[in-house]
Order: structure tokens, then sequence, then C-alpha cells
């Protein structure tokens, strides 16, 4: 017998790098002669692309998505990522002489402010709005939901104060209008705020906070206790004579004043803020600079103070020293996860704002950043999950077990990884429906489904688009993030060791460690499971609603949906029948108080239903073989034991079929030709 020689730092066996490759190629590249490595192992996002754009997709679109998937996998731009977890955010609360520093007193990673204008120019806010020449003729949101998902995986949650700006612009959108009455200049100041937050120059454009956390609790807010008072004409004179009257970019700033704390404060590096405060009619909500220019009383000459680099072309090339806005920032939360977002709890003293809309409507207003910032967490959890599962097949294709096998040849690593991968697609297919249907509401069903398939998923009365969006939304952020999390753990396994060490080297693209660590707050913010059912059973059950919201809306929608796919389905049209009865059941024969023990079934109900009805949908387009098994997949996972399920997990009479099947489910369509030998167990 020959003796083994010893490996050493230098000899011995290495692992192949797996290569990951870019989820998305305009259609023309994706051809038999194309290298394993230009084109997407994953056809989810084409597949659903396919559903809501028109066919084929706009240059505009598909080109911009090409490139663009390749961006997010390119070194220069992953050591940016890698940055902002190893070189964290901090807090500078003092000057040499121990002043509190108003001027700079947050320092961020070049890494993530790196990442914030990649985003900006990538339209990850901006394409969801019109401009000009651009994506006129479709829906908007699904392009703009199409680029956060390449995104998400490479973005270190610098996506998170993009939500909130996103958000705020749906809120100062609808208020561009209003008479300025006792508030002068406000008009002015919403309508520039907004073109900020929607524009694709990051020299020019804003993000926004949201500010509605405090102690006595997350996401009920009646306990606010940061109070708003109108400014008196002699103090509002003072500011004026002062030269402290407008914020850092020349516009006037508000006639309120703020004072309260604010524990727990995401994009606190931001340009603006909406945010909650009490006033003499209730909770209101607010709009208020960061930062104000600095009064003539308050400079020193030859001062070296921080001044605002964000300046439009219309701005001064010597912008005016700049502080903040009455806010000081207290300390820097240390979690988890999301190590580059600075996350601050903030003292709020005379802080200049603008009420938006009515006193005491805060609630009201406030939601609409809720929905879109809820959207854009069940996106991220999605888009975790493609990266991970990109990097999962990646290492599956390279990495050899027993006797030299490669791991892409193991049939029970397929059926698991299989698994995850229909999870992946039932959610991200749940996700980019409620992305749609923001589209339809904004730009009206004809702009948004004409030239598409979507017209039979997208309902044409916009009461019913905006109802099934209201249902949906609070599923799509729990169910979605909670999957993610589990399916990056399962991604993390699938890696053994490798999967469980912080990768950073060769671009950290490898780190699922990462992405498993900031997905699990989007179970969290924004609303955790429980709150999201609670405001899932504030529609479906309100005692207010004298009609079946459930069934008027989702049901009707389920059975339109139903009734238009494949009759091969028809087994599984059945059960998911049946689960729509099950869950109509237990919304009608509970009260509110005893529903409310049972809300996360209801959330899961109809997850499983919803799903259900776009895989299939999805499968009936063009009979594809894959998707049609994995609508199955998913149905037969749904099926409630009074249902008939065929059983094959003991004696499989197709077992090689099923395994070909579950490397194509996850390893991609042409999984079959790359495999090196026949599976073994």
């Amino acid at each position: 017998m020959e003796l083994r020689k010893p490996s050493s730092s230098t000899t011995g066996f290495f692992q192949a790098l797996p290569i990951v490759p870019p989820q998305y190629s305009r259609p023309a590249s994706n051809t038999a002669s194309a290298s394993r490595h230009d084109t997407s192992d994953d056809t989810v996002l084409p597949r659903i692309l396919s559903l809501y754009l028109p066919d084929p997709i706009p240059a505009e679109i598909s080109e911009p998505l090409h490139d663009f998937s390749r961006l997010v996998l390119h070194p220069s731009t992953l050591e940016y990522t890698v940055d902002c977890d190893t070189d964290q955010p901090t807090l500078h609360p003092l000057t040499t002489f121990g002043e509190v520093n108003k001027r700079d007193p947050l320092r961020t990673s070049e890494g993530w402010r790196a990442l914030k204008q990649i985003q900006t120019r990538a339209g990850v806010v901006g394409y969801g709005y019109p401009h000009l020449n651009i994506h006129q003729n479709f829906n908007r949101r699904v392009h703009q939901f199409a680029t956060l998902h390449l995104w998400s995986g490479t973005c270190a949650v610098a996506t998170c104060p993009m939500a909130m700006t996103d958000g705020a612009a749906v809120l100062l959108r609808r208020h561009l209008d209003d008479p300025d009455a006792d508030q002068p200049g406000r008009g002015a100041v919403f309508l520039e705020s907004y073109k900020r937050l929607v524009s694709l120059d990051p020299a020019y454009a804003w993000t926004s906070g949201q500010w509605m956390t405090e102690r006595t609790g997350g996401s009920d807010v009646r306990g606010t206790e940061t109070v708003a008072r109108r400014m008196t004409a002699q103090e509002i004179q003072s500011d004026v004579a002062d030269g402290r009257d407008q914020d850092a970019h020349g516009l006037p700033l508000g006639p309120w004043l703020i004072d309260g704390f604010k524990w727990f404060s995401s994009a606190t590096d931001a340009d603006m803020a909406v945010l909650l405060a009490q006033t003499s009619k209730g909770l209101s909500a607010f709009y208020a600079p960061l930062r104000r220019r600095v009064g003539r009383s308050s400079r020193t000459a030859g001062a070296s103070a921080a001044l605002t680099t964000e300046t439009s072309s219309s701005e001064s090339s010597h912008p005016q020293p700049s502080e903040m806005n009455g806010v000081r920032l207290q300390r820097l939360k240390s979690k988890l996860g999301t190590k580059g977002l600075p996350t601050a709890e903030l003292e709020l003293k005379g802080m200049r704002a603008f009420l938006i809309g009515s006193e005491g409507q805060g609630v009201k207003e406030i939601s609409a950043v809720l929905n879109i910032t809820r959207l854009y967490t069940a996106s991220a959890g999605a888009g975790y999950l493609a990266r991970g599962l990109a990097v999962s097949r990646a290492y599956t294709q390279v990495r050899r077990v027993r006797g030299g096998q490669l791991l892409r040849d193991n049939a029970q690593h397929l059926a698991w990884m299989a698994g995850e991968s229909v999870k992946y697609r039932a959610n991200t297919h749940l996700v980019f429906l409620g992305a749609a249907l923001l589209g339809a509401s904004e730009q009206g069903h004809d702009a948004a489904t004409t030239g598409t398939r979507a017209a039979a998923l997208i309902p044409r009365d916009k009461a019913a688009v905006d109802t099934l969006l209201r249902i949906l939304t609070p599923v799509m952020k729990a169910q979605v993030t909670l999957n993610s999390v589990s399916g990056l753990r399962a991604c993390m396994e699938s890696l053994g060791g490798v999967g469980y060490c912080e990768n950073n080297d060769d671009g950290g693209v490898l780190n699922i460690a990462r992405l498993f660590r900031d997905s699990v707050v989007g179970t969290i913010w924004e609303g955790t499971t429980s709150v999201m059912a609670e405001d899932l059973l504030r529609v479906i059950k309100n005692p207010k609603t004298k009609t079946d919201v459930l069934d008027r809306v989702f049901g009707a929608w389920s059975r339109h949906v139903l009734a238009a796919v494949n009759p091969s389905f028809a087994s599984e049209t059945d059960i998911v029948r049946n689960r729509y009865h099950a869950l109509r059941h237990l919304v009608r024969r509970l009260s509110a108080d005893q529903l409310q023990r049972r809300g996360r079934e209801v959330l899961e109900h109809i997850e499983a239903i919803a799903c259900a009805c776009l895989l299939m949908f999805d499968a009936s387009v063009d009979q594809d073989a894959v998707a049609t098994a994995i609508a199955r997949r998913w149905v037969r996972s749904i099926a409630l034991p009074s249902d008939s399920v065929q059983e094959d997990s003991v004696i499989d009479p197709d077992w090689a079929g099923e395994v070909d099947l579950d490397r194509r489910i996850y390893l991609g369509p042409n999984a079959g030709a790359l495999a090196s030998a026949q599976p073994k167990l």
C-alpha cells in the first residue's frame, strides 16, 4: 500500500472555487451556445417578468437588468458590501473641546455611501416613478422590484433607507396639491423633496427616514411621547433674523417644533424624515429635514465646519455650513445583522417640521409609508434567498463528497434543496404579485397590464386591487421573511462548515452567514409576524365592514385565477378550493377575539392559497415540465389532512424521473445535461 503524502498549507486538496452566475440575462443571451457562467441558472425572475411585462420584454427593461445583475456580482461592488460589515458606523457626539457635535456626529463607511449611490443610479426607487422616456407603457413597479430583487443579496441592507424613501415619496405625492394655508412654503418644499426622493442622480437624490418607534413599544404608536407645537410668530421671526430659517439646501423650515425621543431609527444618515408626534388634536404626521443652515451667530471665522456635499446643480458651489435640525444621536444600536446600517436612538429638541395632512390623522398618513416598507421587506426576504440558493447551487456543482461523487449527483441533497427551491419560487411569485398590484393601483389596470398575461391576475376594479393588496401585504411581509430565514439556514447547511463561516474572502459572494444575519430582521421590523396577523384581521374581520371582504376580494380573486389554469391541474385545484373553504369557515365561525389567537394560521392559509394559484397559472402558460412539477409539489405540501394526496415517499415507481426533476428544480433547466453520473443515494 502506497503511503499517502501529508498535505500542507500549499499542497494537497483545495476546493474549486464556486462561481455564482448572474441571476438575469437578456433573452438573447440564454442560448445553448452561451457560457454557463454568463447565463442564469435561476429561471424564476425571467418567468415572472414574462407574466407582468409585455412580450418581448422591452429592451429598456431587459438591458439594464442584464447589466445590473452583473454589476451586483462584480468584485468592485462586493468590496463595498464587505466594507459595510467590517467598517461599521461610529458615533462622535462631542467636538474636540467637548461641545455637542451638531455638525457631523455620525460616520458611515465608504462602502455604505457607495452602495447608496449605486442603488440610486440603478433605479431601486426611481424606476417605480415616471421619468422622461422611461417605462411609460408598462408596470413600473414590476421593473423596479426586479431591480430590487437582483440587488438584495449584495446591498448590505442599504435598501432599508430606500424603502422609507419610496414610502415618503408616495406620501408626499398625495399632498403635492394641498394648499399651504398656515404653513407658508410647504407646497414648494414637498414638491422639491418629492423630486429628490425619486431622482436617479445620486448628487441630487435624497433618502428619507421613518421615525415611529419609541421606548414604550414598537408598532403600538398610541403611547408616542414625542410632542409637537406651533411656533410663535416671535420664534419664527427670531430664526429669520438669525439666518436659521432654511434647511441645508435652502428650503424653508416648517412652523412646528418637535421634542421627544425615538428609540430605534434606521436611516439615521438620511436627508429628511417622516415622523409621528402628539399635538393638541392627537397623533399627527410630520415632515422634517435632518439638517438646517447654521445661523449667523453660530458661525465662526475660518471654521472647518462640515459642509453638506449633496447639492443640486442649481445650488451654490460653496454651500453654507449646516448642522443637525434639532436632532441629537444618543447611541448606535448593536445588532445581530445589518451591521453597516446606522440605527440610532435619537433625542429631538426643537426640530422644525411641516405638518403632513391634518392634525390627529398621523396613523392614517404613515400607513402609506408602512405599506411600501413592508413590501420592500418581503422583497428583500425573497432576494436574500435567491442569492443564498445561487451560492448553494454553485457549490453543489463543484463539491465532491464520498468516493469523489459530485454533490450535484447526490439524490438526497437534490431532493432537500429542490424543496427549498419550490418555496422560494412560490414566495417570489407572491412578492411580484404585490408589486404588480401596486403598479396597477398607481398607473391603472390597462396601463399596467396591456400586452401582458397579467390581466388574469390583476383585478380590473381599482378598489378590488387596493383591497387585495391590503390583504396580501401583511401576508407577504410575514410569510416570505419567515421562509427566507429558514431557507437561508438550509443554504448555509448545504455548504457544510463553509456555510457557517463569514466568507469575506473572494469578494464575500459566498458569505451566506451575512445573508442569514441580515434576513432575520425582516421578521421583526415594520411589524412582527404577530403584528402582521393582527393587521390582516383588521381588514378581513372588521366589524365596521358589513360585507365579507375575504370572500368578496381574495376569494373572488382565487376563483378567477383557478378558472384560468390548465385543466390538467383539476385535482390540485380541488385541494386549493378545500384550503380556501377551511380558511373561510375559520374566519366566519370565530369572533374577532377568538380569531386573534389563530392569526398566524390565517396568514399561512392565505399564503398557501395565493402561491398555489400563482404557480399553477405560471405553469399553465407554457406547460413547462419544471414549472408544472413545482406547482404540483407546492399544492401537495399545502393539502389538508382530509385531502386525498397520492403518497409516493415509500415506493416511487419513477424514482429516476423524480430525481431528475429535483435536479432541474434546484440546479436549473439544463442541469440534467451537467450531471456526471447516475444519481446515487
